[in-house]
Parts: C-alpha cells; structure tokens; sequence
C-alpha cells in the first residue's frame, strides 16, 4: 500500500514533464551524428564544430541562473514556456541556412533548453514539500526524467543518424524544430504551476555584472581559439577581466536582500562541492560531445586514426552510450539508498574518469569505443540524475530554483572552458595542411586525458561532503519548518 503511495505521488509530482525532458533528448542527440555533415554544409573545418558548442554552452551559463530565479519568483511552468518558445524559434532557423554565422546565431540560441531540467527538478521539489521523504522523491523523480532524456537522446541519435544518410539536411534540420514546437504546448495544457512562488524583486543589477563577467570570460576563450589566439596577449586579457568581474558581482549579491544568487551557498560543506563537481562533470559531458563523433567519423584510412563510420553507425555508439546513462539515472536512488548519495556520486565520477582513461590504450576498434562509452555513461547518467536532487534538497527554501540551475550554470561553464580548449587541441598538429579537415590525433588524446582527469578530481573533492549530506535525514528539518 505503500508502494503504491509513493509510485502515484511520484506520477503526479512528474507528470508531464518526462515529455519536456524527451523532447531535451532529442535536442541532444539527434544532432550529434551529423555535426561531420553540417560542417561540410557550412564549409567549415571539424575543429570549427566546437564554436557550436561553446558559443551554446555560452548562452546557457548566461540564461540558467536568470531562468531558475525567475522560476521562483514567478512559476517554474511559466519560464519552461518561454524557454520552450524561444527554444523553437531559434530551431526554425537552422533549416534554412547555409551561412555559418547565421546557423551559429540560431544554433546558440537553442541553448535555452537547458534551464528545463533545474526549472523541473525544483518544480518537483516545491510540489513535495509536504510530502514525507521529499530527497527520496525527488531523487526518483529526477531518476525518471533524466531516463525519458537519454531515452529521447536515444531515438534523436538513431534517427538523427539514419536520416543524415537518407534525407536532404534541409529536411532532417526541420524535424526536431516541430516537436520544440509540441513541446510548448504540452507544457502549456499538460503541466500544473509549481504552488507558492516566492515573489520578490529581480536582481537586475546582479544579472548585468554576471552576464558581463560570463560574456568577457567566455569571448576571451573563444579568441583563444582564433588563428595566434593563444599567443595574442588581449586574448588572455579578456579572459582575467571576466574573472576579474566576478568579484564586484559578488560583493553586489552579498549586499543585495534578494539576490540573484545567494553566493554563501557556495560556501555550504555540502552544495560547494557539488557546485565543483557539477563545473568538472561537465567538461566531459558537454565539452567532448563534439570530439567523439568527429573522432568516430574520421577515416582511418585516410589519416590513420579514428574508426571511419557512418552517420547511422555513429549514433549506435551513441544510442548504446545513453541507454548506460539511463542505467545510471535509474540505478543511482537504489544504489544511493543501499550506501549513501556522497558515495553514489563518488563512484559515478569514477566511472567517467575510468572510462575516458581507458581511451588511451583502446580506442582502435568500434568494439573498444563502445565499451568505454558505456561506462562512462554509467558514471554520467548517475551525475546528471543527482546533482541537481542533491542541490535541491541542501538548498535553502527560498533558493531552490536557484540551486538547481547554479548545477547547470556551473556544468556549462565547464564544458564551455572545456570546449575551448578541445578546439585548440584538435588544431594543433593538423595534418594535411589546408586539404585537411578532421582533428590531430593528439588532440583527442588531450580530450580523453582532461576528461578523464577532471572526473577523477571530482571524486576527490565529494570525499569532503559531510557523510550524510542529500539524504532524507537532513530532509525532515525542512518538512518541519514553516513554509515562507
């Protein structure tokens, strides 16, 4: 009896979010196997793929935390809508370009997806607030939804890299852009309001400084990228000044009553940590999203390295890498009930770290590929399921949202810094001069030890969460104080 409790208060808290989360699946895999084809449409060279990511990555680490506050002051369902609406928009354009700065601009902009999972998860957190064992909900529900994510990433990749060898890309492009569309309009009539938002006054000054500090930093990373980049000294100068502008965004939200972002909690033993680990995590899950296909694209015999498959084989190695991720996310409540969260995220980051270590000695044949991938899905699958539940449930009341989408916003700095670096790793030592357009092997090799390196950091640094951190234990203070 329950059982059955829990199960239907579980389905109603989730409802039809698990769609909005299958339809961010597709956006992230359905493009995946085809980015070698789309760098051929534009003209451009494969190491150039990566100003797709980091320019996105870069409008996500800019929206998230506005987004996640906003969806705590005004409703986490109204931002989905008008992150859904502005996500569609900017979908409609690729289709119907060939101009590389145009499908950049519209590429960039689909970024607003991302603030769906945190705007979610603190959905979920606000509608159990009453409910007995609120971490374990939560962490489940998060568990459901990142399953119908890598579900929906599962079928964006198999179809996505089926129709690339079939269809026009005109006509594969438009595709995903309707169903952002549907999408909306789920949400619209098939999602309830999260109950009780906060209220308060918008932070604007602290969204102009952060996005002023985000903006410098990450355009200083993408000039490094340019042509003597690396050895230009203006472009380092960008990047100090967006580190530099963090401090007077920091002393702002400090003084601020209501701020953006209540930056003691990067201070808190238990959400600092996994504010890091969140940064680190995502050097791998985002960061070398780009690399591996281009890598499983590269002709072997033509270059000497890479395994030469085609769009449809592309997108089993990765069909098979989500499907782990699935297993990750709906293993880790079980696996964190039997040890504890703390332990659960440390051995997922292991996880990645093994299996992108394990690129270094094996990576030659597609059986090699598959296998590390499928580990390293295991270990990610877990991360992306509980580092936002476990920020929710360390989080103040207020500041859930918040949280949340700082486990974003931190991931996609991350993976922007990461891309950044990818790119200049993959050309240098080019070969083939002008007529070449696939990545230097070192470069991978520096993918898979920066990957593989950084998650095993992030293991190291959970070691200092306290032992009983997101866990239900520490839940039952918040169910037992007062609702403000």
């Amino acid at each position: 009896m329950t059982r059955t409790r829990t199960l239907g208060t579980l389905a109603t808290v989730v409802g039809f979010l698990a769609f909005v989360e299958f339809t961010s699946g597709v956006l992230q895999g359905y493009y995946t196997p085809m980015l070698t084809d789309i760098a051929r449409h534009l003209g451009i060279h494969d190491a150039d793929v990566n100003w797709l990511e980091g320019t996105q990555l870069m409008l996500s680490a800019l929206v998230v935390p506005a987004f996640a506050k906003l969806g705590d002051m005004v409703g986490h369902k109204r931002m989905l809508l008008i992150s859904t609406a502005l996500t569609a928009a900017a979908a409609l354009v690729l289709p119907f370009t060939d101009s590389f700065p145009v499908f950049l601009v519209g590429w960039t902009l689909m970024g607003f997806y991302v603030v769906w999972l945190p705007l979610e998860i603190a959905l979920i957190w606000s509608r159990s607030r009453r409910m007995e064992g609120r971490s374990s909900i939560t962490a489940k529900a998060a568990g459901l939804l990142v399953a119908a994510l890598e579900g929906g990433a599962i079928i964006g990749a198999l179809v996505g890299g089926a129709l690339i060898d079939a269809l026009p890309l005109t006509v594969v492009l438009l595709i995903p852009a309707v169903l952002i569309v549907v999408c909306f309009f789920v949400i619209l009539f098939g999602v309830k309001e999260s109950p009780d938002p906060t209220g308060g006054v918008f932070d604007t000054v602290g969204v102009v400084l952060i996005s002023l500090a985000l903006i410098c930093f990450t355009g200083g990373l993408s000039l490094l990228r340019l042509e003597g980049g690396i050895v230009n000294p203006w472009s380092w100068a960008v990047v100090v000044l967006g580190l530099l502008l963090v401090i007077p965004f920091v002393l702002w939200e400090l003084r601020c009553d209501d701020p953006l972002i209540d930056v003691r909690m990067f201070r808190s033993p238990a959400l600092g940590p996994v504010f890091l680990t969140a940064g680190l995590f995502g050097v791998s899950v985002l960061g070398a999203q780009a690399p591996l296909s281009t890598f499983a694209r590269t002709d072997p015999g033509v270059y000497g390295y890479g395994l030469g498959t085609t769009g449809f084989a592309t997108s089993l190695i990765i069909g098979l890498y989500l499907i782990a991720m699935i297993a990750g996310a709906l293993l880790f409540p079980l696996i964190a009930r039997l040890l504890t969260p703390r332990i659960t995220l440390m051995g997922a980051s292991l996880l990645v770290g093994i299996g992108f270590l394990l690129f270094l000695p094996f990576h030659d044949s597609y059986v090699q590929v598959v296998t590390n991938m499928v580990i390293v899905g295991l270990g990610s699958g877990a991360l992306v399921a509980a580092l936002p539940a476990a920020a929710a449930s360390a989080a103040p009341a207020t500041q859930t949202g918040v949280a949340t989408g700082l486990t974003n916003s931190v991931k996609t700095v991350g993976g922007a810094i990461a891309s950044c670096i990818f790119g200049i790793a993959l050309l240098n030592g080019v070969s083939g001069a002008v007529e070449g357009t696939a990545g230097s092997f070192a470069g991978y090799i520096t993918v898979w030890v920066v990957c593989g390196v950084t998650a095993l950091i992030a293991a190291a640094i959970l070691v200092f969460v306290p032992k009983e951190a997101f866990t239900d234990r520490t839940d039952a203070e918040a169910v037992a104080a007062p609702v403000v």
